[in-house]
């Protein structure tokens, strides 16, 4: 199969890639970047010059392709109501190339838009007050694509996407602890995250593309809910800091642009997903990838 990329030179787009050219796919990239189309060459893929805000771009690669992964997303914390709107039309711009062809189009989204305190399902419906409902849309963009002859997918990521090249949450954390001493949690640090190894979720989008029905959600959780206290533990220990309670009223000041993450409680459930594509994560859970070398190798 001929599959077309987006964000196939970041870090969970280029496993993705990855994951797709071992199983014997052929994959065009897009690329914004000469760094990006560098990249995709050296991984083996063809490259297809483009850019998320550009809708064109999009509509040509969809058309060449047997099946689409649209895995970038525009990460402007500034202003995320307009990096979902673009998303959103992306996802309107790759479908209508798409329509009545019956190809695959497996699309990005994420469990931080559910319901807090409860464990989310595949059929768990977006918070409507969620601070990242901006992804709700893309959601809702996507699923309708079913009734339009695309055997689309949503494929929902957890708030940890761990594995060598994390850039995320994870080692947001680790750089905090290192430049206040302390590896911090928030009030009891119970609250849950979910979370997933790139390489699982890399072979998740191939088979997503492979054979999920038109308008199925997944879930790529590996660990269904991390306690922060922990993430925070495993931190202080590799650092040899002390791991500390932050009181809610004063994580604002600590965590900076992490403070409404690092209280999040989106525990989420992979079970469907499991049931449905076979799939089964191999590679180490959150907390003992973190126990190894390269989250701390600037130690």
């Amino acid at each position: 199969m001929h599959v077309f990329v987006t964000g196939a030179s970041g870090f969970v787009g280029s496993a993705v890639v990855r994951e797709l050219i071992d199983a014997g796919h052929m994959v065009t990239g897009l690329a914004r970047s000469d760094q990006a189309a560098a990249a995709l060459i050296a991984a083996g893929a063809a490259v297809h010059r483009g850019a998320l805000d550009d809708p064109d771009s999009l509509r040509r690669g969809a058309a060449e392709a047997d099946g689409v992964i649209h895995a970038a997303f525009i990460h402007n914390y500034a202003d995320l109501t307009a990096a979902g709107e673009t998303d959103r039309l992306a996802i309107g711009a790759m479908g209508a190339e798409l329509a009545g062809s019956g190809r695959s189009l497996v699309v990005t989204s994420v469990i931080g838009h559910l319901t807090p305190g409860q464990l989310a399902t595949e059929d768990t419906a977006p918070d409507p007050d969620a601070s990242v409902k901006h992804r709700a849309g893309s959601e809702e963009a996507a699923l309708a694509l079913a009734s339009e002859g695309v055997r689309v997918s949503v494929l929902r990521l957890p708030l940890s996407v761990h594995g060598d090249g994390d850039t995320g949450f994870v080692p947001g954390l680790i750089q905090l602890a290192r430049r206040t001493g302390i590896s911090a949690y928030v009030g009891n640090g119970l609250n849950r995250w979910p979370a997933v190894h790139r390489l699982d979720a890399a072979r998740l989008y191939r088979l997503a593309l492979e054979g999920a029905p038109a308008g199925t959600i997944l879930h790529a959780t590996g660990d269904e809910g991390v306690p922060l206290v922990e993430i925070a533990g495993v931190i202080a220990r590799r650092l040899g800091l002390p791991a500390a309670s932050i009181p809610v009223k004063e994580a604002a000041e600590h965590f900076g642009w992490l403070a409404h993450f690092v209280s999040l409680d989106i525990p989420a459930s992979s079970d469907k997903t499991r049931a449905l594509l076979g799939w089964q994560p191999v590679h180490p859970a959150l907390l003992a990838d973190l126990n190894r070398d390269p989250y701390f190798c600037n130690e």
